[in-house]
C-alpha cells in the first residue's frame, strides 16, 4: 500500500516544484523587464536631488514626482544593475516615459538642469538685490549688497536655493577675482587699494560701453588723479540721486553744483565708494591703464569716445560732438 501512494505524491511534489519554477521565473523575469520597460511618467518631470542625498532618499524623490512605480523596487533594482556608481546632486528632468534604467544613469552622469541667474557689468546693487528678490525659484531675504561688492556674470542655482547663498557667491567670485588681478597690476598706480580700484573701474565702467576703450579712459582718469583736476564724470553726479538707476532725464544744472559724497564735478578725488559693480575688464583697465596723456574725452557720435590731451583739442571735439546732434535733431 505504502509503494502504490508513492507515485501520486511524486507527481503533486512535482507539479508544485513546476508552478514554483514557473512563478520564480515570472518574478525573475519581471524584475530584469522591469528595469528596462518603460516608465510611468506622461510628461517630463522635474526631480530635485539635494546635496548628500542616498539612493534611497533619491527614490522617494521619484515616487513622489510620479517618474517609477515603486520606490522599493528602483531601489532594489538600482542597487543590482547600478555598478555601485553615486547619484549626483542636483535639478535632473526625467523624460516622460523613462525607464528605470534611463532614471538611473540621469541620476549617475546625466546633466543637471541649470539655472542661471545673470548680473551685467555695471550694474548698481539696488538693481542687483531687485533681480534676486524677483527670481520665485530662490528662497529666502537679503539686504542690499555693498555697492562694487558683486562681480558681474552668470551664476548657476538650484530651484529653491537660498538667496543669500547665491549673493555669497557673487561677492566671492569679486573677492577673487580682485585679489588676482590685485596681484598681477602694473607699477606706479594712481589708486593705491583694492577699494580705490573697485571705485575707479566702476566710473570706468558707466563711462563706455565700448571694452576697448577702457584702459584709455582708465588712462585719462589716472592722469586726471596725478594732476589734481576734478575727474567730471556724469554717472557720479547721477548715483546719490538714484543709487544708480537709470536717471530717466537730463542732467540739471543744480544736480552738477551739487556737493556731497559722489559727485566729482564739485570735488577733487574720487568719490566715497563705488557707483556700480565693475566687470573684470573694467578693473583689469584701472590696475593696467593705457600709458597716454590724454586728459579730456568726448563721445564721437558712434557709440564711442574721442580723447584728447589738451583743453583746446577737447573744445574742437566737443563742438564737432555738438554738429552731430544738431544734425540729429537733439538739440
Amino acid at each position: 500500500m505504502a509503494r502504490r501512494s508513492s507515485t501520486p505524491n511524486r507527481r503533486l511534489g512535482c507539479i508544485v516544484l513546476l508552478i514554483g519554477l514557473l512563478v520564480a521565473a515570472f518574478i525573475g523575469f519581471r524584475f530584469v523587464y522591469g528595469w528596462s520597460e518603460k516608465g510611468p511618467a506622461t510628461q517630463d518631470v522635474s526631480v530635485i536631488v539635494p546635496e548628500g542625498s542616498t539612493l534611497s532618499d533619491a527614490a522617494v524623490l521619484l515616487k513622489q514626482a510620479g517618474a517609477v512605480r515603486s520606490a522599493d523596487a528602483f531601489l532594489t533594482r538600482a542597487k543590482v544593475f547600478g555598478a555601485g556608481k553615486s547619484i549626483k546632486a542636483g535639478e535632473f528632468t526625467i523624460p516622460a516615459g523613462a525607464s528605470n534604467s534611463d532614471i538611473l544613469s540621469l541620476l549617475q552622469g546625466g546633466k543637471t538642469l541649470t539655472r542661471l541667474v545673470t548680473i551685467p557689468e555695471g550694474m548698481p546693487s539696488i538693481l542687483v538685490y531687485e533681480r534676486l528678490m524677483a527670481n520665485d525659484q530662490l528662497t529666502g531675504d537679503i539686504r542690499v549688497p555693498e555697492e562694487g561688492s558683486v562681480l558681474p556674470d552668470s551664476y548657476a542655482f538650484d530651484k529653491g536655493e537660498p538667496r543669500a547663498a547665491v549673493l555669497k557667491r557673487m561677492q566671492a567670485a569679486m573677492d577673487k577675482t580682485l585679489a588676482k588681478l590685485w596681484a598681477e597690476r602694473a607699477q606706479n598706480l594712481v589708486v593705491k587699494t583694492p577699494r580705490e580700484a573697485i571705485i575707479l573701474a566702476s566710473i570706468v565702467e558707466k563711462e563706455t560701453g565700448v571694452p576697448a576703450e577702457r584702459p584709455m579712459v582708465a588712462g585719462v582718469y589716472a592722469n586726471r588723479l596725478r594732476t589734481n583736476m576734478m575727474l567730471q564724470a556724469d554717472p557720479t553726479i547721477i548715483y546719490p540721486i538714484t543709487k544708480g538707476k537709470p536717471l530717466g532725464r537730463r542732467i540739471r544744472k543744480s544736480e552738477i553744483a551739487a556737493v556731497n559724497d559722489y559727485n566729482t564735478y564739485a570735488m577733487v578725488g574720487l568719490p566715497k565708494g563705488p557707483i556700480a559693480n565693475p566687470g573684470r575688464l573694467s578693473i583689469l583697465a584701472v590696475l593696467n591703464p593705457a600709458q597716454t596723456r590724454a586728459l579730456y574725452f568726448v563721445a564721437d557720435g558712434k557709440g564711442g569716445h574721442i580723447f584728447a590731451d589738451t583743453y583746446q583739442q577737447h573744445n574742437e571735439n566737443v563742438r564737432k560732438w555738438f554738429e552731430i546732434r544738431r544734425a540729429r535733431g537733439e538739440l
